[in-house]
């Protein structure tokens, strides 16, 4: 089965505290799963989606409580942009308001009005107000009304030198058409997606390289449905474009390969399955802190020097 679009985004964020208060509690996202860092475990890996953490709809952090801001440049995921319905536009920009988020005017692109903001840590975030998605089913469990509330992703934008080598794998390798340009900013879209479908690549020629800190995008993953999709996209990338993955890292709730992208962004790939219920039931996702088997042996250790939160 053929499953494109975006799986997840992972940042970089700072407090624990804050992040989990903006995103949960002003954006109304879904925690759901609580784990660390299986590269480095003494850091979380907070995980927001929506109900059960749809691909496409999950946004994931590395809070550290003390990293330095990261600088957006070439190279870089430069925005990352959620879904609303189109009349939710008003309401979200008086939330923005009231929480004191930085943000900007509503803007035009490709013909949809988006809304531009910021997290604490900087990171450059969106809202693209959608016609027809109202009636799509929605997670709320705060304050957000749920005919008001997030959506998964719209999609996100590129910032690199130029366009054409990571253009050709988006639509050769990751299920991506070109759909269309407005000054320098190219549009990709995922056929069949109807969240994480879009990834913009805006060309800024020889714009200063990023630097990774809090605000910045990690990498982007984009979906695969299952091992043999995987694998299948893992060949091409070899034969047609001469671009090697890892080897496959299972992530308890995915399965990843991960490539530089020649722009310099580094992409994943990652598989819908087995999903976010594999080791809690969807009414308590989030609740607690979840470690995969190999760091099970170390969780005392590993709770000793986690920060503390709710």
């Amino acid at each position: 089965m053929t499953r494109n679009g975006i799986h997840h985004v992972t940042a970089i964020a700072g407090p624990t505290y804050r992040n989990l208060e903006f995103y949960g509690g002003i954006l109304g996202l879904r925690l759901v799963k609580k784990t660390v860092n299986f590269d480095d475990p003494g850091t979380y890996h907070f995980y927001y989606g929506d109900e059960v953490g749809s691909p496409g709809s999950i946004l994931t952090f590395f809070p550290w409580e003390h990293v330095a801001p990261g600088r957006l440049g070439i190279g870089e995921t430069q925005e990352t942009v959620f879904r609303i319905p189109a009349q939710s536009l008003g309401y979200w920009t008086h939330r923005l308001i009231a929480h004191g988020v930085r943000h900007e005017a509503p803007e035009k692109r490709f013909g949809e009005t988006v809304l531009p903001f910021r997290d604490p840590d900087g990171m450059r975030l969106a809202l693209a107000a959608v016609p027809g998605i109202g009636d799509e089913a929605a997670w709320t469990d705060g304050d957000i009304p749920a005919e008001h509330a997030i959506r998964g992703f719209h999609g996100v934008s590129l910032l690199l030198k130029e366009e054409g080598a990571t253009g050709t794998i988006l639509t050769d390798v990751l299920g991506f058409t070109r759909i269309g340009q407005e000054g320098t900013v190219v549009r990709f879209k995922a056929e069949g997606a109807s969240i994480g479908g879009i990834v913009d690549i805006r060309v800024a020629g020889g714009f200063l390289p990023a630097r990774m800190g809090a605000g910045s995008v990690h990498h982007v993953a984009f979906r695969a449905a299952d091992d043999a999709a995987q694998a299948e996209m893992v060949e091409k990338l070899a034969r047609n474009h001469g671009i090697r993955t890892t080897e496959q890292k299972d992530r308890n709730y995915f399965r990843s390969v991960y490539f530089r992208e020649p722009g310099g962004v580094l992409f994943e790939i990652a598989t819908d399955e087995p999903g976010f219920a594999v080791d809690e039931p969807v009414t308590t996702l989030g609740q607690s802190l979840k470690l995969p088997d190999f760091l099970e042996p170390r969780r005392d250790e590993i709770e000793a020097v986690l920060p503390q939160v709710a």
